[in-house]
């Protein structure tokens, strides 16, 4: 089994921006509605659909409303992608930290509204 959320979302193209240079997500597809991108190791996906599309059913077509939703994503190297973000002037939601139950981590907001949350696991405190 295979899980690729999707968030549907009228800022397709700078979804795809900030994805592809901000994090260094590659594109896996696109059309006129649709975006599917991937980690840079191709190991998972997430994709982007236009709200009130008439292709897609009524249950794929209200737009995000940009609550209550947030990315985790895992690196080996938290520290080196955190100087990386910052070098392309991301604004930090979360500066980097450890956390006593085992993350160290800091966070950013995409073009939607997600928090997203780099994080790379260490051993929790005793």
């Amino acid at each position: 089994m295979k899980l690729n959320a999707g968030i549907i979302t009228d800022k397709i193209q700078e979804t795809k921006e900030f994805y592809l240079n901000i994090l260094d997500f590659g594109l896996s597809f696109e059309n006129d509605f649709y975006l599917l991108l991937h980690t840079p190791n191709q190991s998972s996906e997430i994709s982007f659909l236009k709200p009130n599309h008439p292709s897609q059913k009524p249950i794929f077509q209200p737009l995000f409303n940009g609550k209550g939703l947030y990315l985790t994503i895992e690196v080996e190297n938290v520290d080196e992608v955190y100087e990386q973000i910052k070098n392309k002037n991301v604004d930090i939601e979360i500066e980097i930290r450890d956390e006593p139950w085992g993350d160290r981590h800091f966070a950013i907001v995409d073009p939607n509204g997600i928090g997203i949350d780099i994080v790379t696991y260490t051993k929790p405190e005793e």
